[in-house]
């Protein structure tokens, strides 16, 4: 059996021996486990192991994925977590972009519908795609849906990344591509890291601006819809459209 002393401790403090994953019993070692059982039979800690990859000297990569998840911290902890906070805890840069590419792409995941648009015909039908892809993040994002006369998604675009301003979501850019891609409808769609999706006076008076807009250019809004955390408010539901 392969041991690797732990080279981060201190002088005075007992030796620790650790053994790498590839020196486990292959029904433990989590790449091999995933591959005859499946990835729902591992742990969190062992599918954040597998994006890891390698650990550091004296600590195997389960264990830089137990260390992630401890102090109460859950997968979406670490889903919000920047390469910073990643290298923080020991993880290499290389190692935090996998992580964060694999956050990203389950987030993305809701909206991937394969080649067949979803159709929206209510908040609820929004709040399935999307809160799940901008619930995680640490800054605004706000997004306008591009809809055909029947509902149905055209595209997503979106218009600004920030604090939400009149000054940076302006009519002009909010409906453009709507009319280049001659959508019939939009609904806009924005974040609210606070966890609080409650509208501000400054969403409620971009929300106004951009319904006369839609008004004036013959292309309607159907709703514009905060998300924050897991829960969301659809202005439309208040009456606010």
């Amino acid at each position: 059996m392969k041991c690797v002393p732990n080279s981060d401790r201190a002088v005075h403090d007992p030796v620790v021996y650790r053994t790498t994953i590839k020196d486990w019993p292959e029904g433990d070692r989590p790449r091999e486990k995933l591959e005859h059982k499946g990835a729902s039979f591992l742990s969190e800690a062992e599918l954040l192991a597998i994006l890891i990859r390698t650990g550091n000297k004296g600590t195997t990569a389960l264990d830089l994925a137990r260390h992630l998840l401890s102090d109460g911290r859950t997968l979406r902890d670490v889903a919000q977590m920047s390469v910073h906070d990643l290298k923080s805890r020991g993880i290499g840069k290389a190692r935090a972009t996998s992580i964060i590419a694999a956050c990203e792409l389950s987030r993305r995941l809701p909206s991937s519908t394969g080649k067949e648009k979803p159709v929206f015909h209510s908040p609820e039908d929004v709040a399935n795609i999307y809160v799940a892809k901008l619930r995680d993040l640490k800054h605004e994002e706000f997004w306008v849906l591009l809809l055909t006369s029947a509902n149905k998604l055209i595209a997503d675009t979106m218009i600004t990344s920030g604090t939400l301003n009149s000054s940076l979501v302006h009519p002009r850019e909010c409906f453009q591509e709507a009319l280049k891609q001659s959508a019939a409808t939009v609904i806009f769609i924005h974040n609210h890291p606070s966890g609080n999706a409650e509208p501000s006076q400054e969403d409620i008076a971009i929300t106004k601006q951009l319904v006369e807009s839609g008004r004036i250019l013959g292309i309607p809004v159907h709703d514009h819809i905060i998300v924050a955390g897991d829960t969301f408010t659809s202005f439309a539901d208040r009456g606010l459209i």
